[in-house]
């Protein structure tokens, strides 16, 4: 990493560290996961991998891992993937976030199930990024909505994409409440305002933003590794107007991670840093702290846990947290814990 940090950088990070979304995996021995294994043939990431990746690093700058929230993975069935999470000996897993297509018919046994089966688990989500039918990566289109062929959940078309959320969705969305269970949202942010819509219907039904939002590469191409191009207006500015929808409801919060989805390599130079600063900073000021949570993603390589494939590299937790921990120092103490993991503690429950 080229960046200059401040000297002091590393004094400056958290004592306590709550990592709020990061990813399990076992394809090969796990009969609920094939639909993953499709996708990404054999992946195994389990707690001693994470403990040696996340948990030790952290600790060697004085870092601790209170806890972590898994967050579903594509399985095949909820309830078998929520189980083997729990089933996991030295996990650092404190909450779960299951998987759940709300627009099953059988939604309401499903929720039901996992409510009484699983006590961590304290949300649900299904990935919903839809801009089209899946086209191998070269839109904001994720492999996840496969499974529901382009059907856009929240603005209900196979076409145009202008329509409002589908009834069956919106039914299953209703039921959360009844079983005290929060809503992880990963969608494009031309979804947002739709989304938004959804959710002012339900004021106390908790929701989370994942990954900032989403935006795809805001910016133009340019030269990587001397400057981070132009950014893309367009398509920026339809991030933060769906992020100001969300922001402007009390029961939404949102994850500060996936960062190298944004700006592909953003380590890569001072430059591409001052960009995540600036995008970083205006969510948080959107947000405020008390609705904003750092999270590492991780699940894989840094490379692929911070991009998602979209470039070749990508921080480790701790630089992550040693540049986010930059990009907070003017906040207060009290602000800081809400960012690192007080946040997390009070939307998840734990």
């Amino acid at each position: 990493m080229t960046s200059s940090l401040p000297c002091d950088a590393q004094s400056n990070l958290p004592s306590e560290f709550l990592d709020a979304h990061h990813h399990f995996s076992d394809t090969a021995n796990n009969s609920f996961q094939c639909f993953l294994r499709q996708l990404a043939k054999d992946v195994c990431y389990l707690p001693q991998h994470y403990h040696r990746d996340v948990v030790v690093p952290l600790s060697k700058v004085g870092v601790k891992v209170v806890g972590s929230v898994h967050v579903e993975c594509l399985p095949d069935d909820s309830l078998e993937e929520a189980l083997w999470i729990e089933s996991l000996t030295s996990s650092t897993v404190v909450a779960i976030v299951a998987s759940c297509d709300l627009t099953s018919p059988s939604i309401a046994q499903e929720l039901a199930a996992l409510k009484a089966g699983c006590p961590k688990v304290k949300g649900v989500r299904w990935i919903l990024d839809c801009v089209g039918k899946y086209d191998g990566g070269k839109t904001a289109t994720h492999p996840a909505t496969l499974r529901h062929d382009g059907i856009d959940y929240l603005r209900g078309s196979t076409g145009g994409y202008r329509g409002s959320v589908i009834p069956e969705f919106e039914r299953g969305f209703s039921l959360l409440r009844e079983f005290s269970f929060s809503f992880d949202l990963q969608c494009a942010p031309a979804q947002l305002p739709e989304a938004a819509k959804l959710f002012a219907r339900y004021p106390s039904t908790r929701v989370c933003i994942d990954h900032l939002g989403k935006p795809r590469s805001v910016l133009r191409p340019g030269n990587v590794d001397t400057c981070p191009g132009d950014v893309d207006r367009h398509d920026f500015d339809i991030w933060r107007k769906g992020m100001e929808a969300m922001a402007a409801l009390p029961n939404v919060f949102v994850k500060i991670s996936m960062l190298g989805y944004i700006i592909p390599g953003w380590i890569r130079n001072d430059r591409r840093i001052d960009a995540i600063r600036s995008l970083v900073l205006e969510t948080v000021e959107l947000f405020s702290p008390e609705r904003c949570m750092v999270a590492t993603n991780w699940w894989n390589a840094a490379s692929l846990s911070d991009s998602d494939g979209r470039s070749d590299m990508g921080p480790t937790p701790t630089q992550l947290l040693t540049l986010l921990s930059e990009f907070f120092k003017d906040y207060s103490e009290h602000d800081r814990a809400r960012l690192f993991s007080d946040t997390a503690k009070d939307f998840y429950g734990i």
